[in-house]
Parts: C-alpha cells; structure tokens; sequence
C-alpha cells in the first residue's frame, strides 16, 4: 500500500502540485475544517460520477479506463486515485475564479482584496459561474489527456466512440457541467455553515484572494504547455482563442471596479467575515 501511494505522488508530481497549491489558498479561506470537509465530499461526488460513466454511460457517456498502472498508483473500484482527486482542486480554483469577478474589490499597497459576503459566496451566480468555468477548464484539459500517451500522463483512458471535439464526445462536456454544479453547490453547502470565531486556520495570508485563480490560470497554462509540446499546435491555439476574450473581460472589469465599492458593501464584507484579511489595512 505505501508502495501504490509512494507511486500515485511520483507518477503525477504536477497533480499533487496543484493540489498543494489548492490547500494553501482554501485553507486561509475557510479554515482546515471545511477544506477537509469539501476534499472528502468533493472526492466522493467526482469518484461516483466516474465510476457511473464507466458502468453505465451517465454522465459523462461511455468511457474506460486502461488498467496500465494499477501496480505501479493508487486504483480504487477501477478508477484512479489522482482523476478524481483532481475535481477537488478545479471546482475550488473555478469557484473563486467566479468570486473575483462578481465580488467588489479593494486594494492597499501592491494587495488586492475581493469583499465577498456570505450572500456572494453562497449565491447562484457564484454556483453558475463557477461550474462553467471548471467545465470549460476541461474543455482544455480532456483533448490533451485523451493523447496521455504522447506524454508523460500516459495512455490511462479512452472513449467508445471517437468525439468531434479532438475525439473527446461532446456528452463529456454535458457531464462536466452537470457535475460541476453538484461539486460547486456542495462547496456553498459546506461553506454555509458559520462558526462562532474565526475558524481553524483561516489567516489573512497576502494576496489569499488572488490565489484561487491563478490556480486556476497555471492549470491552463501547464495543459497549454503539454499540447505545444507534444505538437498539437492547433489543439493548443483553439483552446488559447476559446479564453482569450473570457481573461482579457475579467482583468479589464476587474480593473474598473477596483476600489469603486460602496461604504455598506465594505460593512457586510466585514460583518460576515470579521476576519477578512481587509482588516489588516
């Protein structure tokens, strides 16, 4: 067994680098209790997802896994330990991705703030938002994994029929979608519950609020990266033109309401979350 998880790390280094990078920006957000909390619901939520896509075709359509490392990583029920961990990192970088866009921000020095209130964070913009980003994350993410062969992820998957998006189906993506909103909503559902004091672990760690999506941003790059360099040129320039205009909305509007929020928004902020680390300035 220590030998299958020593496996899982070493065989998918960048995977446990993104989730490390995902501990150390929900952790300050929500505190230890509700990060433990959402890595076990959102590791359950995405397993079974997969595990009935496998067997019965919802709700990703008919896919299979190719049992090439089941000695060397970590396997459970036919699946591999490392997918399904993977949605716990990308619902949560796809999420506060959508927080920086609905929430108004402030800044002091070189640190930007987003002023999110409970009614933000547990709002159906934030839950609509966040599952479309996380489901167009894999929209780069399954064509250049579908090639894991070329590369060092390796051939671990594959679909029945040939799909139109670079052979992923476009079921794929309706099932993303369909997941991502339970995954999304499961986080809210978790975050909803308040606590007396300020929570176990939460801290205003410097530009906490800047780290969901640049997790989010470094995954896109990294999966950008690897369709360069095994030569799907046009792979990679699809995807790139499919983002641009989304980042280059989000930096621009995200500049135009910097330090525009109004004195009540900045009260509730600070009401809900007396700990913010807007309370440091």
């Amino acid at each position: 067994m220590l030998n299958l998880a020593f496996g899982t790390i070493s065989l998918r280094p960048y995977v446990f680098a993104f989730f490390g990078a995902f501990l150390l920006a929900c952790v300050p957000h929500v505190g230890w209790k509700k990060t433990a909390s959402f890595i076990g619901a959102g590791y359950l939520i995405a397993f079974v997802s997969e595990k009935l896509s496998i067997t019965t075709g919802f709700p990703y359509g008919w896919y299979y896994y190719i049992d090439t490392t089941s000695h060397k990583e970590l396997w459970i029920w036919g699946v591999p330990f490392f997918d399904s961990l993977s949605y716990v990192f990308l619902t949560y970088c796809s999420y506060t991705t959508a927080l920086l866009i609905l929430s108004p921000l402030a800044t002091r020095g070189y640190e930007l703030v987003t002023l999110e209130t409970r009614a933000i964070r547990g709002s159906w913009a934030a839950l609509v938002l966040g599952a479309f980003l996380q489901t167009f994350l894999d929209i780069i993410i399954d064509p250049v994994a579908l090639q894991g062969k070329r590369w060092f992820l390796g051939q671990i998957y594959g679909y029945r029929e040939v799909g139109v998006h670079f052979g992923v189906p476009l079921s794929n993506y309706a099932g993303w979608l369909l997941t991502s909103f339970v995954l999304v909503a499961a986080f809210q559902w978790i975050d909803r519950a308040r606590e007396e004091k300020t929570p176990r672990g939460v801290f205003p760690l410097p530009f906490r609020s800047l780290l969901g999506p640049l997790l989010y941003l470094s995954v896109l790059l990294f999966n950008w990266g690897v369709t360069l360099w095994i030569g799907e040129k046009l792979m990679a320039l699809t995807g790139i033109l499919i983002f641009m205009l989304p980042i280059v909305l989000v930096v621009v509007l995200a500049l135009q309401r910097v330090n525009r929020y109004r004195e009540e928004e900045l009260r509730e902020h600070l009401k809900d979350y007396p700990w913010s680390p807007f309370n440091r300035f």
